[in-house]
């Protein structure tokens, strides 16, 4: 894992303007955030396919839908909780229905937005997402990830969502040969006793919470799911078969989201106990983002904390 850290978002806007140039049929929207959602970056290089739509995502998504029924590329950004919650049912009518190629890259997810506090901490949009027929959904992990999750989806025919951080992570896939394929997850750490099923910034809280389980002697292979929808069922039921304990990681609620999508999976192809960390139906509370990540057990100490629960009452 490199020292570095940078946010998704980051990685989100510096891809597309690297995009621009090998696309003239590329549209950028945004909903007046530019500056945060790092779409700037595009309209700095290509002003002209630039559209802000101001403080109105529904008509900024309607607007994706037409230039996307018209055969240009649209990628449309807002924070989370206006591109997911607030225009959900433009989103489901106007681009799930007719299964247009629109991409809503929706940053400031989580908790992790921090001292914006509840209302714009959004922990309920991979549930929405989920429900959507044929979207897509893509939670990167790291700069690495995200960047070529970006890359995939240009051309992808079909709806995508894909959930992008404030905060800066990690970067857990720089030096290796890393490969993205949509919908496989990626066995990053082997291990019999347990399966740790994480997704995005989550990942790398996994990845440390593995490595000191080590040391007690619990040997937790970590699976990193950075296509939520579809899901890889092989990756889930294969570790569900070896380890016989999945414990799943989310800065989501732990209704409807990531781990209710590997539960979905297990209870159809291997029934195994599946411990799910996430937010507890509970709304988040204004603080610095690594601080709101320890309240609600969403670090590397409470994951490996439930990971020993979990193997003892196995064992």
């Amino acid at each position: 894992m490199s020292e570095k850290r940078i946010a998704t978002r980051n990685s989100y806007g510096e891809t597309l303007a690297e995009l621009a140039p090998e696309y003239p049929d590329l549209v950028v929207l945004d909903a007046d955030l530019a500056g945060a959602t790092m779409t700037k970056m595009f309209k700095a290089a290509c002003p002209e396919r630039f559209i802000d739509c101001g403080i109105a995502e529904c008509n900024m998504l309607g607007i994706a839908a037409g230039l996307a029924a018209s055969g240009k590329k649209v990628f449309a950004s807002s924070f989370a909780m206006f591109a997911a919650g607030r225009a959900f049912e433009i989103i489901r009518n106007s681009i799930g229905y007719p299964h247009l190629p629109v991409k809503i890259c929706a940053t400031h997810a989580g908790i992790s937005v921090g001292e914006d506090g509840a209302s714009h901490q959004c922990c309920e949009d991979i549930a929405l997402m989920r429900t959507i027929p044929g979207m897509t959904i893509l939670n990167p992990s790291d700069d690495v990830e995200a960047r070529a999750a970006i890359r995939a989806i240009v051309d992808f025919d079909g709806p995508v969502y894909v959930r992008l951080g404030r905060l800066a992570v990690p970067v857990i896939n720089e030096g290796l040969d890393y490969h993205f394929e949509l919908g496989k997850g990626i066995e990053l750490r082997k291990g019999k006793d347990v399966t740790i099923l994480a997704t995005g910034m989550m990942v790398a809280e996994a990845l440390e919470a593995a490595s000191s389980l080590e040391k007690e002697g619990i040997d937790a292979r970590v699976i990193n799911i950075h296509t939520i929808k579809p899901i890889d069922r092989e990756i889930i039921r294969k570790a569900a078969e070896e380890t016989g304990l999945l414990v799943t990681v989310e800065e989501h609620s732990v209704i409807g989201g990531f781990g209710s999508a590997v539960a979905d999976v297990c209870a159809e192809e291997c029934p195994v106990r599946i411990v799910k960390i996430g937010m507890n139906d509970e709304f988040g509370c204004s603080g610095p983002a690594l601080e709101l990540l320890k309240k609600y057990g969403l670090s590397a100490g409470h994951i490996a904390k439930a990971v020993r629960e979990a193997v003892a009452k196995k064992r």
